[in-house]
């Protein structure tokens, strides 16, 4: 078997660990899992049962996640998760704006990640919600469309502002046919270009699932 360290120079795992690094957007269902049998007990084998929101730690979702009608998980093809990818580093604190991204080299079909101060701080990574995080204004999500972005990914577990009831991001993206990579923690990777691999579970009907996801270049 031919090692991955040949296929590529660098290689950046960019998903959270669940159940310490992972955080639960309330009111979601904190992840949580259990042991059933352990081998300690059974003298045999460890078994455990998971509990988690499909919004889980690093997540994708889909456009049925607000659309209606729209495209679920189970109706993506595999390649469509393995993209080209632009990190795209975000000095704002507050949002991201377009001004930031007016001056990128995006192509149709990129997908865009972008690295703020949420993965600086690791305010992405910490276990704990907070309401204050860096988001993606309606406007800059308003200019992903334009440039017919694949995919948005964003490092922190949701994309919109907290609060905002109507969701402007989510909806803007979603009724574009964007996916959108939440809860990703990018505070190792450079700026610059990748291949992203972000794999769901093959969830039927599926609105959204827990990936692993990966930058390889």
């Amino acid at each position: 078997m031919r090692s991955t360290q040949k296929l590529y120079k660098e290689i950046y795992d960019i998903s959270v660990l669940l159940g310490s690094e992972s955080v639960d957007f309330p009111p979601d269902t904190p992840y949580s899992r259990d042991l059933m049998l352990t081998i300690e007990d059974s003298g045999i084998l460890d078994v455990s049962k998971l509990v988690l929101s499909a919004h889980s730690g690093t997540h994708v979702d889909a456009p049925s996640h607000f659309i209606p009608n729209a495209k679920s998980i189970d109706q993506y093809s595999v390649q469509e998760f393995i993209l080209p990818a632009q990190v795209v580093n975000i000095e704002d604190r507050e949002s991201i704006r377009p001004s930031e991204l007016e001056n990128l080299d995006i192509k149709q079909g990129d997908a865009l990640l972008f690295k703020t101060d949420n993965s600086i701080s690791s305010r992405c990574s910490n276990g704990v919600f907070t309401e204050k995080f860096v988001y993606l204004s309606a406007e800059a999500a308003v200019f992903c469309a334009e440039k017919k972005a694949s995919l948005v990914g964003i490092d922190y577990v949701t994309i919109d502002r907290y609060g905002d009831e109507a969701f402007p991001a989510h909806r803007t993206l979603l009724g574009s046919g964007i996916l959108i990579l939440e809860g990703i923690n990018l505070r190792e990777v450079p700026p610059g270009k990748y291949t992203l691999f972000c794999l769901p579970l093959k969830i039927k009907g599926g609105e959204a699932s827990p990936v692993r996801a990966i930058l390889v270049n």
